[in-house]
């Protein structure tokens, strides 16, 4: 079962990664965000590909559900910490992190 602690040790751990205020959130990103941690650090927003999101969905739908709006149309998914081991969160914050790592080289080029 994971929970806050858990989540920012494994998000920290990722290259170039760093945390900062994001309205009432926390965000990690390296160039650009990938997530966000809840102020009640029960749950998580982590940017996944809509393909990515719509798996993620249906295959463990207690721990992933889309974002009712324009965000989660993008892909924003939120996830509820207590559902998910700890290799189901490196998997799915690493997913994450790497869309946001490609991104960065692309804009360095």
């Amino acid at each position: 079962m994971a929970n806050a602690a858990l989540f920012r040790r494994i998000a920290l751990s990722f290259e170039g990664v760093g945390e900062y205020p994001h309205f009432d959130r926390r965000a990690f990103r390296a160039r650009v965000t990938f997530a966000t941690l809840a102020p009640d650090e029960l749950s998580a927003n982590i940017k996944f590909a809509p393909d990515e999101q719509a798996l993620k969905c249906a295959v463990a739908p207690d721990a992933f559900s889309a974002l009712d709006n324009a965000w989660g149309r993008r892909g924003w998914t939120c996830a509820t910490l207590a559902a998910l081991s700890e290799p189901e969160l490196t998997a799915a914050l690493e997913m994450a992190w790497r869309h946001g790592a490609a991104k960065a080289k692309r804009k360095r080029r």
